[in-house]
């Protein structure tokens, strides 16, 4: 494709659009240090559309780039890769989760789904813990524990296969190397620091202040990340207490699942609060803008996860625990069934991203 050949770019596909930008951007490198989305590009100067899938879920769409290009509108070249990665991204979960349609529709109608399946489970638990079993503690006056785990396994794993299923087409279609330790370190590793929302140079990115630095994102970003694994270790320890040791809930302040959720459940909603926050004041245009409502639908479910969670806490002993609890299960059960078609699939494929960055060759060096 000539750079200066005439385009029609309403014509474009999102992967076409994505790659006649990057084609672009690969001639200029000038962004070669801000993210490992750049350096990718200097391995080839074609691309396959599995290339573009690639690049696309490297990308963590903190739109430096986008303020440092001379390439903008309104030059003739119209670059916005922000934008274009973000179509290509989305469309490769719509596209490799299945079925296809659900993942489509919460894109577009997210808060309303979310809403309603909160509404609809909170009757269902509601129903279900007037009818209080035999015996049980805390939580489980109202609802038997056997039949929790007989709700909620299925609920959790079921849609972890779909996923399962997506990421094994993702891997073929990015061309994924067979994986090694050294990778998954890796890949881990920029996960945990979440290097790529580090502007490069670690002075933040510019997701919500235009060319102005911030680690606003990435601070509230590893708030939720992190909150939201303590929360997940909390259940499992309370897991193994239950099963390995018979040691049953309610557990005391002192106890794993309680040292373990409550700062991830304070983490989580203040970290939810501050990407909501953060997504009002960012330009729609420089991401996937189709589906603003379904990433904000996707948030504001984690922050109601653990805001239920706490306050059910808090009430403990109290008249109001079945109405909470019945709306934090409910909350929680909506969270798994939507975790294939919401934002949340997006952890999955963006480390399964870096993992197979990991086991591509070193990028050339070199900028043009």
């Amino acid at each position: 494709m000539s750079l200066d050949q005439p385009l029609d770019l309403t014509t474009l596909t999102a992967t076409e659009e994505a790659r006649r930008q990057i084609a672009i951007c690969n001639a200029c490198r000038y962004c070669e240090g801000y993210c490992a989305v750049f350096p990718a590009m200097t391995r080839q100067k074609a691309f396959a559309d599995g290339d573009i899938t690639h690049l696309a879920n490297l990308c963590h769409n903190c739109r430096g780039c986008y303020y440092a290009c001379q390439y903008t509108a309104p030059h003739e070249f119209a670059l916005n890769l922000p934008a274009a990665l973000a179509e290509v991204r989305v469309d490769s979960w719509e596209r490799l989760i299945r079925p296809q349609g659900l993942s489509r529709l919460f894109q577009s109608h997210g808060v309303a789904i979310a809403a309603l399946a909160v509404v609809a489970l909170t009757g269902f638990f509601w129903a279900l813990a007037a009818l209080k079993p035999p015996s049980g503690a805390g939580f489980y006056a109202y609802l038997a524990h056997d039949a929790l785990v007989a709700i909620f396994v299925p609920a959790f794993v079921a849609p972890l296969a779909v996923i399962a299923v997506a990421l094994r087409d993702y891997w073929r279609e990015v061309g994924g190397a067979p994986v090694r330790l050294a990778h998954l370190v890796s890949a881990l590793r920029d996960a945990a620091r979440l290097k790529n929302l580090s502007g490069g140079q670690g002075q933040g990115c510019n997701f919500e202040q235009g060319d102005r630095y911030s680690n606003r994102r990435r601070v509230q970003h590893h708030l939720m990340m992190y909150g939201f694994l303590l929360c997940f270790a909390a259940t499992s320890s309370a897991t193994v207490l239950h099963y390995g040791f018979g040691w049953q809930a309610p557990y005391p302040i002192w106890a794993p699942p309680k040292l373990l959720g409550i700062p991830g459940g304070v983490m989580m909603v203040v970290g939810g609060a501050g990407l909501a926050w953060l997504k009002t004041k960012a330009d729609p245009t420089l991401g996937a803008a189709r589906v603003w409502g379904g990433e904000m639908a996707f948030i504001l479910l984690l922050v109601v996860v653990a805001a239920t969670g706490l306050v059910l806490y808090a009430a403990t002993g109290t008249a109001a625990v079945p109405a909470l609890l019945a709306l934090h299960l409910a909350s929680v059960m909506t969270l798994f069934l939507l975790m294939p078609f919401s934002k949340m699939v997006h952890g999955f494929f963006r480390f399964a991203a870096l993992v197979a960055e990991a086991g591509k060759p070193a990028p050339q060096g070199g900028g043009a």
